[in-house]
Formats: C-alpha cells, sequence, structure tokens
C-alpha cells in the first residue's frame, strides 16, 4: 500500500539540508568522546533507530483539569484526524510508528478500514484500551459505583462486555494487547468491603482474560488515587502484581510513571516486576505533585533515565522474556499536543539512549566491590552525556526532521487544520 505521508517531504528535506552541517560536526565530536570511553557511536545510534514508543490517541487532543478544558484551534475531533495528526508525530519524530486507541471514543463502524487508512500514513496499532471509568450515550447500567468490582453483577457484566468487544476491536486492527484500567474504589471509610471489592475484581478480570487470544497480553494498570480518593481496588504495583499472578502468565502489570505517591522508588519497581515476569510496560509522563499526566522528562528527566537504566539491565537478563510495551500518555493542556509528544518522544528516546552509554562492567564491578561513589558516577556519566546529536542524526537518516518542532511549525499543519476541522467545543473537564 502506498504511504499518504501527511506533511512534505520535499519541505523535511530543505529543513535537514539547512541544519545537516553542523548536525555532522557536532555528531563527529561526540563520535570521537565516546570512542576514548571504547563506545562506537554508531552502534548507539543503530540501537536509538530500532526504539520505538507508542502516542495515545486522545493525546492529540487538548487535556485539561478537572476544572476545565481548553480546546486548540485544529483539535481532532474523530479517530480519522487524530491518525492524521499521530501521522505528522512520527513522521517528524520517526520513532512513534503506533497508536493506542480507546473506546469507546474511537469507535467506527469498519475497524480493516480504518487498519488500511492507519496503514497508508505509516500507522500500526498498539494496545486496545477499554473504557469503563465513565458513562457514555445510551449506556444501560451506570458504572457510578464501579465497573468491575461494582457491587451488582450486572454492571459487572457489562463491563466485561465491553472489554471482550475491545479484544475483538483489536483483533481486527493488528494489535496484540489490552490495557485495563478501572476507577473502582472509595471515598469513604466503610464505603465498600475492601477485600470483597478485589474479589469481584478477580473474578470479572478472569472473564476477560479467558477472552484473550492465544497471543495478546493483558496489561493491568495501577493508579493510588483519582477518581476514587479514598482507596482505590488496584491502586499499587502490589496490587496489580497479585492480579497479575493470580489471572495468568498472559496477565502483566503495567507501569504509568504518574501513578504513584511522590517520591516512590519507580525504578525499583521496574527491576522487581521484571525479576517475577510481570513487566508489561509503560504510560510514559512526568509528575510533580500526583497524576499531573506532565510532558515526559520535562519535571524528572533523571527518573526517567533511571528508569530506562534498569530496562536495560532487564534486557541484558531477560529471565522469562523481556518486550514491555511503551507508550505516552499525558494531559497537554496548556501546549499543542503535536509538539508535546515530539518533545515527550524525543526525551523518552533520549533517556534509552543514555541509559545504553552506561557501562555496565564498570557498574557491575563498582557494585560488587561496594564502591558507592564509583558505581554513582558510572551512571552520572551516562547521564549527563548530550545525546541529542545521536538522536537527530538517526531522525535524519530515517526521513525525519533534525529540529522535528521547528520543522513542525514551518510545516504550518496547525494552522491548516484550524480551517478545515469542526471547532472543539469548551469542556468542562479533561473528559
Amino acid at each position: 500500500m502506498a504511504k499518504e505521508l501527511p506533511l512534505s517531504v520535499d519541505q523535511i528535506e530543505s529543513h535537514n539540508a539547512a541544519r545537516v552541517e553542523a548536525l555532522r560536526d557536532e555528531y563527529d565530536s561526540l563520535g570521537r568522546a565516546l570512542g576514548r570511553r571504547g563506545i562506537d557511536i554508531d552502534a548507539v545510534k543503530a540501537r536509538v533507530a530500532g526504539f520505538s514508543v507508542a502516542v495515545p490517541s486522545w493525546g492529540a487532543g487538548r487535556g485539561g483539569t478537572r476544572f476545565a478544558k481548553f480546546p486548540i484551534a485544529g483539535e481532532p475531533t474523530t479517530i480519522h484526524e487524530k491518525l492524521a495528526d499521530c501521522a505528522v508525530i512520527h513522521q517528524l519524530s520517526t520513532v512513534t510508528p503506533r497508536v493506542s486507541p480507546h473506546f469507546p471514543w474511537d469507535k467506527v463502524r469498519d475497524y480493516a478500514a480504518l487498519r488500511e487508512e492507519a496503514a497508508a500514513l505509516g500507522l500500526g496499532f498498539d494496545a486496545i484500551n477499554s473504557n469503563t471509568f465513565q458513562d457514555q450515550p445510551g449506556q444501560k447500567l451506570s458504572y457510578r459505583d464501579g465497573s468491575l468490582s461494582a457491587g451488582d453483577a450486572g454492571v459487572r457484566a457489562q463491563a466485561v462486555e465491553h472489554n471482550v468487544e475491545c479484544i475483538e476491536i483489536g483483533r481486527q486492527l493488528g494489535a496484540s494487547a489490552l490495557t485495563v484500567w478501572v476507577g473502582d474504589g472509595t471515598n469513604f471509610p466503610g464505603q465498600q468491603d475492601l477485600a470483597k471489592s478485589l474479589d469481584r475484581y478477580l473474578e470479572a478480570a478472569a472473564q476477560v482474560y479467558a477472552a484473550l487470544p492465544d497471543d495478546w497480553r493483558m496489561l493491568l494498570e495501577h493508579k493510588m488515587f483519582e477518581p476514587a480518593f479514598y482507596s482505590t481496588v488496584i491502586s499499587d504495583w502490589g496490587s496489580s502484581i497479585l492480579a497479575a499472578q493470580e489471572l495468568g502468565p498472559k496477565a502483566k502489570c503495567l507501569v504509568d510513571l504518574g501513578h504513584h505517591a511522590p517520591n516512590v522508588n519507580i525504578e525499583q519497581i521496574v527491576a522487581r516486576l521484571h525479576r517475577f515476569g510481570k513487566l508489561g510496560g509503560f504510560h510514559f509522563n512526568d509528575s510533580k505533585y500526583g497524576d499531573d499526566d506532565l510532558d515526559s522528562g520535562s519535571i524528572n528527566p533523571h527518573q526517567l533515565f533511571l528508569v530506562f537504566n534498569e530496562l536495560i539491565e532487564a534486557e541484558l537478563n531477560p529471565r522469562d522474556g523481556f518486550d514491555p510495551a511503551y507508550m505516552i500518555d499525558q494531559s497537554h493542556n496548556v501546549t499543542d499536543p503535536i509538539e508535546s509528544m515530539i518533545s515527550s518522544a524525543e526525551a523518552i528516546a533520549g533517556a534509552f539512549a543514555k541509559a545504553s552509554l552506561v557501562d555496565r562492567e564498570a557498574l557491575a564491578a563498582a557494585q560488587q566491590a561496594n564502591d558507592t561513589m564509583l558505581a554513582f558516577l558510572t551512571l552520572r556519566k551516562a547521564y549527563r552525556t548530550d545525546v541529542s546529536p545521536i538522536l537527530a542524526m538517526a531522525r535524519m537518516e530515517a526521513g525525519g526532521a533534525i529540529d522535528a518542532v521547528v520543522a513542525y511549525r514551518d510545516s504550518g499543519w496547525r494552522a491548516r487544520k484550524a480551517q478545515e476541522r469542526m471547532a472543539v467545543g469548551l469542556g468542562a473537564g479533561i473528559v
């Protein structure tokens, strides 16, 4: 199928031509510096070129707070427009070849046609996300008091049916994973029996698990709070791994970087989940206070690096396998969503590149010798390395832009879409 890329290839090439000489100088200089450390820059670039992260369909639009949403001109209102914006992100950044859809938000009549439409834009589909945290028009029963863990058996059956429907949609789209996050929980002590609510969740989740194709995974996403503020049924990685172990080998744990208490050691959670074969994937974002869904690497880039340091360790020591799903999951309240996801994709790929520079032999030797400072400095040396020339060179060689945000702005995409697309109305909140 011939690709129908959204942006002019000639314009991107012109953008690169004005910058390639400076990039080559920076790349060669970094290559010499890395060479003195025994690192082949071209090998690192090849690893970066093979790295990818999915973007969420809903991330192409403006997010919001619990109080208000302020749309941006040209914001997408259909899955078709979302795919076009995601194709722009991938064409410029070259590391976001998959889109993770959300249902029923992205529901269409013909999923085979939607798959072909995505392929023509150079995109495939990642994990399918179900939605039982809000009621939809025409829905028979309400999720107000829970979904998979609801006390009402009819509500639980409805939630199971929706997740099974998502699996069938995913099969048609070529996906191979279902992400399940529920907002189930309580806001008052005594509101629910905490043990029985988990039992109900496990019973309902088992019915969803039973509908998985043989080659699929069920990714269980935990969240400490919101919308429930006293207790959440799947609140932390402990609850998540226990549920995944109960359900079976196809159930894995998904780590959203914002879904933890402040200052929790997420990189240690990564190591623990991998140790027990339950590391399923990540939703990348950043956080200052809680589940802020800020742009990846915008607040704590060092934590992102440390997470990838553990991921590289897991890759080198795969145990029962290593195949985590990576996806950006952010709320773009005050920025152009395309620019934010381009920036985040670069931050994530950069953290991966820096973690790939760690001298593993030196680190292991320092750890074995209990040489705390040397171990720390071994990590710090990799973290302090400016890998942007590697990322830019990999992008350019793959047909992307050396400076992706500048190229996007120069393309005029947002201004054109503002003229072509239906305006989005004012929103009362994030959903």
